[in-house]
């Protein structure tokens, strides 16, 4: 990792340096665990009990938390953000495969290669395949026939992309990700069900980063679209004919069903399920473990998922639950009574 002085980095940032900009940093820390020679950084005023204690050599903070810190110090509008552009370039991630084609891999004549692509082993790149200039595919990746791999997009191992998956520049793939496989579409002739072959493509914009283990199946007869900008976190399943709108965030274990629009710049929490055919507008935020099953119309947080409880506050609720058909029967009765007796006082 390359070391950088107090004066670059707030060069590098925009920062407002207070302190001595001659100051060696070679890591990024937590202010709990930063030791000298590391920046730390506070985005959340809940820790700044932490500035006290923190052995940092300086501290990225906003102007709101300055005056709690006597130290070397950046101040800047968003430390978060700060501290994500920092990272990214002491970033020390090895390339998913070194420049050149590895001899193990298989490509076939007709793929067209671009240039300074990096192609590690075991990769099989199917007929009519499109490897756009200075792409990465690690080891084991598989790209079916007539895809296309946009510019400068990385993929970790063993990455499956079908055929006729189209992908844009500068996105990234995490490891056993796959993309295209089928839609879950079939029909029911007297209980024998019927494959129905899933047509469509997947296209996916720029900028687009994806999780570990996700999958995103191929529409059945139009596409399934991922627009430019959007992050999906591991083992997410996207089914077929689901459209995402730009800037899109989906958390972990998050379950698209079929022909789910997603609007643009949506906030979708971990464990989410999705049921088929809804649509969620633009700037809706939803919370983990949500069960959406009506469209979204409307931007504003949305949840579902109930807190967790004891054993015995558990099962006493579940058995609220289950009378509440009987006890609505009984409201009713008595409200049909209120008002009879009313009507005879009257």
């Amino acid at each position: 990792m390359q070391n950088y002085t107090l004066s670059q980095i707030a060069d590098l940032l925009g920062a407002d340096l207070q302190g001595d900009g001659a100051t060696e940093i070679k890591k990024i820390s937590t202010l709990a665990n930063a030791q000298h020679g590391h920046i730390a950084f506070l985005a959340n005023k809940k820790y700044r009990s932490q500035l006290d204690d923190t052995q940092a050599s300086a501290v990225i903070l906003s102007s709101a938390d300055a005056e709690y810190f006597s130290g070397n110090k950046l101040i800047v509008a968003n430390p978060y953000v700060c501290y994500a552009k920092l990272a990214q370039l002491m970033d020390t991630t090895p390339r998913s495969a070194v420049t050149g084609i590895h001899p193990s891999a298989v490509i076939h004549d007709s793929a067209s290669i671009g240039d300074n692509v990096a192609i590690a082993a075991n990769v099989v790149i199917e007929a009519g395949a499109v490897i756009a200039d200075n792409v990465q595919i690690g080891p084991n990746c598989f790209i079916g026939e007539h895809a296309k791999i946009g510019q400068s997009t990385k993929l970790w191992a063993n990455v499956s992309i079908y055929h006729e998956v189209e992908i844009g520049s500068d996105c990234l793939f995490q490891a056993n990700t796959v993309v295209g496989s089928d839609g879950f579409g079939y029909a029911n002739e007297r209980g024998e069900w019927v494959k129905i072959p899933q047509l469509g493509r997947v296209i996916i914009g720029d900028k687009v980063e994806v999780g570990a283990s996700t999958t995103i199946d191929r529409g059945a007869l139009d596409d399934t679209i991922i627009h430019s900008n959007v992050i999906i976190d591991n083992q997410c399943q996207i089914a077929h004919n689901v459209e995402i709108g730009s800037g899109t965030a989906v958390a972990g274990c998050t379950v698209f069903a079929g022909s789910v629009e997603i609007g643009r710049n949506c906030q979708i929490g971990g464990m989410v399920a999705i049921n088929g055919h809804l649509s969620v507008c633009d700037g809706a935020i939803i919370t983990g473990m949500s069960m959406v099953t009506k469209a979204i119309t409307e931007p504003g947080i949305y949840s579902s998922g109930l807190p967790h409880q004891t054993n015995k506050e558990w099962r006493r609720s579940i058995a609220h639950i289950r009378n509440l058909g009987d006890m609505k029967d009984r409201i009713k009765a008595l409200e049909s009574l209120t008002k009879s007796l009313n009507i005879e006082d009257k």
